[in-house]
């Protein structure tokens, strides 16, 4: 089960920054615009695109319908980007491998 995992040298992006400066620069939407837009509370888009919180399989659809991003591509990058963060903190957390006893 132990698996190695190859390390490529960078940081991957949260989501929220992704379409903050992908999506809602180009197009010159202020978040309050774009939260009317996608039928959300700007404070809502205003966590994610600050990167205060995760992108949600909803809000992933919700951006799909209203930009044309695909949403399967905007939840790998935030399972990536969650999975990155939980590895830089794995020393951090006190588990020991579990060997079941020689019976």
């Amino acid at each position: 089960m132990a698996r190695d995992t190859t390390v490529i040298g960078m940081t991957p992006s949260h989501p929220g920054e992704f379409i903050r400066e992908e999506v809602l620069a180009p197009l010159d939407l202020s978040v309050a615009k774009a939260a009317e837009i996608l039928g959300v509370r700007r404070a809502t888009l205003s966590d994610l695109l600050n990167e205060k919180a995760a992108l949600s399989p909803e809000m992933a659809l919700r951006i799909e319908m209203a930009f044309g991003l695909d949403m399967d591509t905007l939840l790998r990058m935030q399972a990536w980007h969650a999975a990155a963060t939980m590895r830089a903190r794995a020393g951090k957390i006190d588990v020991k491998r579990y060997a079941p006893e020689a019976g």
